[in-house]
């Protein structure tokens, strides 16, 4: 008998059960005696029965919202890369009624992250995908979330004992020792590598970008352990305007800095101050394929970018919320995307919406 002849009424009599035990069993729902459960069970695999789960949720006809938490961001952002994957997500979903809502706080600002998780909860949705700030704030975030039972993946920053039920990002750490050996493909020789960061009150925006300098730290020590490593803070409290200043006072006095490196977005920063001033002999290595990065390594001021897929990430987020809640799937705790290297010569065959 195949699944699709299969009914409930077939089940129940094989297990000497009620139709409603069957009900309750299938739908992981309470009032079903353990005796009766492993009756039920047996039944199933003995016929060999598979639920199309997929038809029941639709045919359920209830309504979902996940909720996004995330740094709020410029367009040709990392992050919008993220935003439009979930958006994609959600308009494939359309059938089951699934929304996705976005809270967007800012980095440096803890009070705006508090505020946004609080409007989260107060909205009562079904799966949150968030984008850790602080360890204590976002831990009594997450400690909510479980009290009230709603699930939720973490983006970018792992942090296994907030016990989410899902990961999705690089592994930081791989993904910096990884930087420092395509760094000194070409910086081999050298005396000096300037690391450039952009801080606020002496932090950087994320623990992922610590977790990348650690793992290019622990590189450079196994391997070059003289070379000099020299950081430039171009402050987030500060107008552009000054970056320019700074740079330029940092390689007056460093002539002999020939490659420089950083583990945020903003390469381009540095990039395009060297295209401006002719510094040709000067490369950079960062991170993600946003559109200003890319300019810069198709001129040649950029050597390499690590790409991260922003987009696959955000899609997968509301996907994998959409399997376990929607469709009652198990789904994978821990999803590290692949750390990509790009370079003027493979950047066009990059395609950031590809899944």
């Amino acid at each position: 008998m195949t699944t699709e002849k299969i009914r409930i009424k077939d089940v129940a009599e094989l297990a000497g059960v009620s139709v409603g035990t069957v009900d309750r069993v299938l739908h992981n729902r309470p009032n079903v005696s353990e005796d009766a459960r492993k009756k039920v069970e047996k039944a199933l695999k003995d016929m060999d029965y598979h639920p199309n789960v997929y038809a029941s949720a639709l045919a359920y006809n209830k309504k979902y919202t996940f909720c996004c938490i995330m740094p709020k961001h410029v367009s040709e952002a990392y992050w919008e890369e993220i935003e439009e994957g979930a958006m994609a997500a959600r308009d494939k979903r359309r059938d089951f009624h699934v929304n996705v809502k976005m809270y967007y706080y800012r980095r440096y600002d803890i009070d705006t992250f508090v505020k946004v998780t609080e409007q989260c909860l107060k909205d009562k949705p079904d799966g949150v995908v968030v984008v850790p700030a602080r360890l204590q704030e976002t831990q009594i975030f997450t400690d909510r979330l479980h009290a009230a039972s709603i699930p939720f993946i973490l983006l970018d920053s792992y942090m296994p004992d907030l016990r989410p039920l899902s990961f999705f990002g690089q592994d930081s750490f791989c993904s910096g020792y990884f930087a420092g050996r395509m760094l000194m493909l070409i910086a081999k020789g050298q005396k000096q590598i300037m690391l450039m960061k952009q801080m606020k009150n002496g932090n950087v925006a994320s623990k992922q970008q610590e977790n990348r300098e650690t793992g290019f730290r622990h590189y450079m020590h196994d391997h070059f352990p003289d070379i000099n490593i020299i950081e430039v803070n171009l402050p987030l409290d500060v107008e552009r305007e000054k970056y320019d200043d700074i740079l330029e006072e940092y390689f007056t006095t460093h002539p002999d800095t020939y490659n420089c490196i950083t583990f945020n977005s903003k390469a381009h920063i540095v990039g395009d101050f060297l295209l401006r001033t002719n510094r040709r002999d000067v490369q950079i290595m960062g991170y993600d394929m946003v559109e200003k990065n890319a300019n810069c390594l198709k001129l040649g001021s950029i050597s390499f970018l690590i790409a991260q897929h922003g987009y696959m990430q955000g899609y997968s987020c509301i996907e994998t919320l959409f399997e376990a809640i929607v469709l009652k799937k198990k789904v994978n705790p821990v999803n590290y995307v692949p750390i990509e290297l790009l370079t003027r010569e493979n950047v066009e065959f990059y395609r950031r919406t590809q899944l």
